[in-house]
């Protein structure tokens, strides 16, 4: 299946190209975010996890420390992304761990610099899962990430109709589901919900605690800890150490 897909990814423009023929490169800068203040107070400069796909269709990694002129080529004859996962290997916090920043190319090209962002973090993850979730299919399908209506997508965290706490933190909705699901039926703007989570109580210090995403405030108790749990591990950090914690177990890492 992957070989199967990295030959649809080449031949796929793919209306400009002939299979074959080699895409045109363009070389880019890459501009990455500053960090959430909670982030940088606590965590400090992290190294970053660069991804993105070259001009065959395979995926690239990088990773830099600081934002000091990254420049990565990009196929110019269609649409991809670029993340960039924000870690701190002292600290024992690897790649994956914390939400990446990103951008769409060509919707975030300014010059010769491709500017990412913590939400453009979101579509850049939502395209990674595209794939995956055509690969799982098992079939071709138009509903493919460079088909996909980005700028349209964006508009809808502006529209005061979609589900409130998603646009406040899109890191709460299950992209992974929301990716199959659109493979297989086209896109849904009521998909766009919070994952399911419940309620546990962890005996640890006050805090503050801040979680993974960029857009969540850092939680600080007063009484016994209550984190926003599910079954899948999430991580928090604070002074005293880096917090996994699922729905049915959690490990305080000093």
């Amino acid at each position: 299946m992957k070989n199967r897909f990295l030959t649809f990814v080449l031949c796929a423009g793919f209306v400009l190209h002939g299979c074959g023929e080699s895409l045109v490169d363009s070389r880019y800068i890459l501009e990455m975010p500053g960090l959430p203040p909670a982030w940088e107070a606590l965590l400090g400069d992290p190294y970053w996890r660069i991804e993105w796909l070259n001009g065959e269709g395979r995926k690239k990694t990088a990773t830099v420390r600081g934002n000091d002129g990254v420049a990565i080529s990009l196929p110019a004859t269609w649409t991809s992304a670029v993340s960039a996962a924000p870690f701190w290997p002292e600290r024992g916090i690897g790649p994956g761990v914390f939400r990446p920043a990103g951008a769409i190319f060509p919707f975030d090209v300014s010059g010769k610099s491709l500017v990412l962002s913590w939400r453009g973090g979101v579509d850049a993850n939502l395209y990674w899962e595209f794939i995956a979730a055509y690969g799982k299919a098992g079939k071709e399908s138009v509903r493919l990430p460079w088909n996909f209506n980005w700028p349209r997508f964006r508009r809808l965290f502006d529209d005061p109709t979609l589900n409130a706490e998603v646009r406040a933190d899109p890191w709460l909705a299950d992209w992974g589901g929301i990716a199959a699901k659109i493979v297989q039926s086209g896109f849904d703007k009521r998909r766009l919900v919070p994952e399911a989570r419940t309620a546990l109580e962890i005996p640890v210090g006050p805090g503050p605690w801040i979680g993974t995403s960029p857009f969540a405030a850092p939680l600080l108790f007063e009484a016994v800890p209550v984190f926003p749990v599910r079954p899948t591990a999430d991580t928090w950090v604070s002074a005293e150490g880096v917090l996994r914690c699922n729905t049915k177990t959690w490990i305080l890492l000093p």
